[in-house]
């Protein structure tokens, strides 16, 4: 595949992730663990399809090709799959997806306290102005009692990154076994606390449709072409083409259910977006 391919193909999944607010915007009455549930079981079976297309394998080679370094990252994702759907319920989109953006910063973090890959001088003056605008978005949440959803944003983003420094040490640079795990996880984390909680797994047919399409083409196709083209792209230009999810995301319930974002979040959010592309763009040239 060639670069501009690939680089077009990152774009896509991003702008099929990027629609996962609305679909959260637009349901009626489905809880946090019912959409958990059913939204894995979609997402598992189009990263499943995804994943034997592009290894040309059948599904049976696909479930004996995962390992364990597929299994850590499958829990790894389980808990921020898990903190992303509870931080859309509980905070604003734009809070959500803009803070999730500074996920490269903490696996930067994270990656030189286990994996010893110290961060370049740059990662640290571009942490610094994410921090400020993480601070901008967080000072909103208070004063619009949104606490909650932006502390579950944040531990999302930590679990994501975790995810990352998971596949770096395993040297995978197909994600895709890992996601199909975490898929997994979910539904069961959900199916058990669905009926823990006592709502069961009884949804509006309607509701059923829009976690099942977000799973599926939110989610599911989101991941498979980002990992997809991330293969032929360097890091760099990788977390760069990836915040049109944290761009457009925010856009779309804007525009169809008037959810528009404070002045904080626009301040905040071009912070943090401004920090991750000077990060990438240094990290590219060195």
């Amino acid at each position: 595949m060639s670069q501009k391919r690939a680089m077009c193909l990152i774009l896509l999944g991003g702008l099929f992730m990027s629609f996962v607010g609305l679909y959260m915007r637009l349901l009626s009455n489905a809880d946090g663990f019912q959409i958990l549930f059913y939204r894995s079981l979609s997402l598992c079976l189009m990263v499943g399809f995804v994943c034997c297309l592009r290894r040309r394998i059948l599904p049976i080679a696909f479930f004996k090709s995962i390992d364990k370094n597929d299994v850590y990252m499958g829990m790894a994702l389980s808990l921020a799959f898990t903190c992303y759907i509870f931080a859309m319920i509980h905070t604003t989109v734009a809070s959500t997806l803009l803070i999730l953006s500074a996920t490269p910063f903490m696996a930067a973090i994270l990656g030189w306290f286990w994996i010893g890959e110290r961060p370049k001088q740059i990662t640290w003056i571009a942490m610094i102005f994410a921090s400020i605008g993480i601070y901008f978005m967080v000072e909103s949440g208070h004063k619009l009692g949104n606490n909650l959803g932006n502390l579950i944003a944040l531990l999302s983003g930590f679990w994501f990154a975790l995810m990352l420094v998971i596949a770096r040490r395993s040297g995978k640079q197909d994600v895709l076994g890992g996601t199909f795990i975490g898929g997994v996880l979910c539904a069961v984390i959900g199916a058990i606390l669905a009926f823990v909680s006592g709502t069961g797994l009884t949804v509006l047919s309607s509701d059923l449709l829009i976690i099942l399409v977000m799973g599926a083409f939110g989610i599911g196709i989101g991941i498979a072409f980002v990992t997809w083209g991330a293969s032929y792209v360097p890091a760099a230009e990788v977390s760069i083409l990836v915040l049109i999810e944290s761009v457009v995301g925010p856009i779309w319930p804007w525009i169809i259910l008037g959810e528009a974002m404070t002045l904080s979040e626009v301040l905040g959010g071009t912070l943090v977006l401004g920090s991750v592309v000077l990060f990438a763009l240094f990290s590219a040239e060195t």
